[in-house]
């Protein structure tokens, strides 16, 4: 067995203000990329939605590190959670200081501490195309959509508007069914029954056909879920609630082309990795 003494592992829950909500994600900070095998190796053990490794880049250029995001079973294009674990990985360990630049399949994306522990992310907005639902996907999904969009190319999604809250929380898929009607996965979205609760809207993710039946809290669909909610309530600064069991809150503010994700992270595990 080759042994990498003093890589660190870290498990961290981003979107969330305490351990053990939001969405886990491990982080792995690299000196360079190992093979690719080696990396779907460790993020297939650490079994979260997502693992995202990094490594520094040379002062000067574009970004100040390097970023990949895998699942269980694959690499995946653009990753919001694991994004904001990292950049909480990277400030609390003092491996970086004010906005950390990262270079990605995704293009270079942002991440900004603020002094009250929030992190923002600078994310590309996903466009937005009015689809026809598949054959079978509403059976897969169990519920009758309002409206069905495509998300574009990095997110590969299908976004579907359901009746309400309700609907959204009581939504229990076929899995296996559904990761045949879209790329990566399906969105799903109503309006908040009740505003003064704090969100203006919720979604819950179903991603199976890169190995996550449901995401906790999606980072990277709320570039879809912003431009969507932002045209029908008049407002670019929202707050959305992802119903999954453990749920997050993401605060977005949608920029034109560009989408401004906010949310908390805590780090509760930290380890060698050995092999």
């Amino acid at each position: 067995m080759t042994t990498h003494p003093r890589t660190r592992l870290r498990i961290v829950d981003a979107f969330a203000e305490r351990p053990f909500t939001g969405n886990p994600a491990g982080v792995v900070l690299l000196d360079a990329f190992p093979d690719d095998t080696w990396l779907q190796h460790v993020a297939t053990e650490v079994n979260h939605a997502e693992t995202a490794f990094a490594h520094p880049l040379p002062a000067g250029g574009d970004a100040d590190w390097a970023l990949r995001w895998f699942t269980p079973a694959t690499e995946v294009d653009l990753c919001g959670h694991a994004t904001l674990a990292t950049a909480h990985v990277l400030h609390t360990t003092g491996a970086a200081a004010g906005p950390v630049r990262f270079a990605t399949r995704a293009g270079v994306l942002v991440a900004t501490a603020h002094d009250n522990g929030d992190l923002t992310l600078d994310f590309p907005t996903a466009p937005l195309t009015p689809a026809e639902l598949p054959a079978g996907a509403v059976e897969a999904l169990g519920a009758q959509p309002l409206s069905a969009h495509d998300t574009g190319p990095h997110l590969g999604d299908l976004l579907v508007e359901l009746p309400d809250e309700k609907t959204v929380r009581a939504l229990t898929p076929d899995h296996r069914a559904l990761a045949q009607h879209s790329e990566r996965g399906v969105i799903a979205t109503a309006l908040a029954e009740d505003p003064s609760r704090g969100y203006d809207f919720v979604s819950r993710g179903f991603f199976p056909g890169v190995g996550i039946d449901e995401d906790p809290v999606t980072g990277s669909a709320h570039t879809a879920l912003a431009p969507f909610w932002t045209e029908r309530l008049g407002r670019t600064d929202l707050t959305g609630l992802q119903a999954s069991p453990r749920s997050g809150l993401v605060r977005t503010d949608l920029r034109g082309d560009r989408t401004l994700l906010t949310g908390r992270a805590v780090t509760v595990i930290e380890g060698d990795l050995l092999a």
